[in-house]
């Protein structure tokens, strides 16, 4: 039947692209995964109790535990792209930023950052950093641009984008 959903325990490979991205940034805390199958594989992150009342249901769900992000096929390669859920599931070593309190309300706001509001960061071999307050709260996504002052940090996704979103 065309469309229908599938859902199973993330593969070994599938884990590994879970377990590479996770690696960009420090250690991944969180080892059982599930994807639904549609159009793309949407990733999420499940506990063993869970899981076991999930095989027990006649009727399958479409989502389940949280999610954490979608494998998609780019350049005819697999690659896993998280959201900023992810991250709550990772101990984050490298590759962050800290920003001060209007900086951290502008980027919740879909803006960028200038250097000026990062209070420190740490950056190595990618270009996208977690974003936090100075409180440790995850604010989201960023894409770090060193030849720009005026937008050191650009806002990739954050966790106001739900609420900013056209209905």
């Amino acid at each position: 039947m065309e469309g229908e959903l599938r859902y199973r325990r993330a593969s070994s490979w599938e884990y590994d692209l879970i377990l590479r991205e996770a690696e960009k940034y420090g250690e991944l805390e969180h080892h059982f995964f599930a994807v639904v199958e549609g159009k793309f594989r949407d990733v999420y992150a499940v506990n063993e109790r869970v899981w076991a009342e999930i095989e027990g249901l006649r009727l399958k769900p479409y989502a389940y535990g949280t999610f954490v992000g979608t494998i998609k096929v780019d350049n005819l390669v697999e690659k896993f792209y998280p959201n900023v859920e992810f991250f709550y599931f990772v101990s984050v070593e490298r590759n962050y930023a800290v920003l001060t309190p209007k900086a951290g309300f502008l980027f919740t706001t879909g803006k960028d950052v200038p250097r000026s509001g990062v209070r420190r960061y740490s950056w190595q071999g990618t270009k996208k950093l977690v974003i936090y307050d100075e409180n440790g709260v995850l604010l989201g996504i960023g894409r770090i641009n060193p030849e720009s002052r005026r937008k050191f940090i650009l806002n990739v996704t954050d966790i106001g984008e739900f609420l900013r979103r056209k209905m």
